[in-house]
């Protein structure tokens, strides 16, 4: 990793990771079979410093089929160029399940994750995170398959995807490793884990959150939305583009909440680096935290 790019540690692992991250939820798009495109996006973002690949088994898929199908590219893409795998810390999620829809079961977990290291062709999982949840399995058979995960060495730490902070406290209740990640849905546009407990609970038990659709799901290139005029005030003021203000947004709360970037253009990839040198002062994340919500601060 470049030593102007900062690291930011797992919540309590020894696991570091550069302080934005690159995302497959669109990877498997259109082009899937290109493996040296595909490789570029990540050989891109590992250059960058932005060293924690995010993927999930469910990525891919399109109602009518495709599961799995980003994992597999990216296993295509480490089986091309074996040496990006030493670059990367390697996170995927399991625990949606179509057709049904959710399933944290012990034994679909432990199938999920090995289907998922047969895909990706590799031996372990650094990172591996439970998707949405499942309200119909007990926390204790949670923990009791996570644990064998990694007892079995398939997985190194553990985390949970858009949970609310009494769902991660009811699963880590269960558990004798703590939980490094949450991933909640975070953005100027959707701040809700500021207010919501989740951002608290990070800085309380020294969780790291990674925080999906940084940029608003793609509302951040709408003219019309009343965040845009905000942020390209800011943009000028910080001669930067407008996505680095919004990655520099999330970036700023004091849990380091890191951002996971899904674009599937390089040059996208390395522009994000300019969000590295933006720091909002407090009245600036506060105009664009208060044009987000679209109400008054009380």
């Amino acid at each position: 990793m470049s030593d102007d790019v900062p690291v930011i540690r797992l919540g309590t692992s020894d696991l570091v990771v550069g302080p934005i991250s690159y995302g497959c939820w669109r990877f498997a798009g259109a082009g899937a079979d290109d493996v040296a495109a595909a490789g570029a996006k990540i050989t891109t973002a590992l250059d960058c410093g932005f060293t924690l690949i995010d993927t999930a088994d469910i990525y891919g898929f399109d109602g009518a089929g495709g599961f799995g199908d980003a994992e597999e590219l990216l296993g295509r893409v480490l089986a091309a160029s074996p040496a990006l795998r030493d670059r990367m810390v390697l996170a995927t999620k399991g625990g949606i399940r179509p057709g049904v829809p959710y399933d944290w079961s012990a034994d679909y977990l432990r199938r999920a994750c090995e289907d998922s290291l047969r895909r990706l062709g590799v031996d372990v999982i650094d990172l591996y995170q439970l998707h949405r949840p499942d309200v119909l399995t007990h926390p204790a058979e949670v923990a009791e398959v996570l644990t064998e995960l990694r007892d079995r060495a398939l997985v190194r730490e553990l985390g949970l995807s858009n949970v609310t902070p009494s769902q991660f406290d009811m699963v880590q209740a269960y558990l004798d490793v703590p939980l490094v990640t949450t991933q909640p849905e975070l953005s100027i546009w959707h701040s809700d884990p500021v207010r919501d407990g989740t951002l608290d609970q990070c800085l309380t038990h020294s969780v790291t959150p990674l925080a999906w659709s940084p940029l608003g799901g793609g509302r951040i290139a709408d003219p019309a939305d009343p965040v845009t005029g905000v942020l390209e005030r800011l943009a000028a003021r910080h001669e930067v583009d407008s996505t680095a203000i919004a990655l520099a947004f999330v970036m700023a709360h004091p849990s380091r909440p890191v951002p996971i970037l899904g674009t599937q253009k390089v040059e996208r990839i390395e522009a994000a680096r300019q969000a590295l040198g933006v720091e909002l002062d407090r009245s600036e994340w506060y105009e664009l935290y208060q044009a987000g919500t679209g109400e008054p601060l009380p």
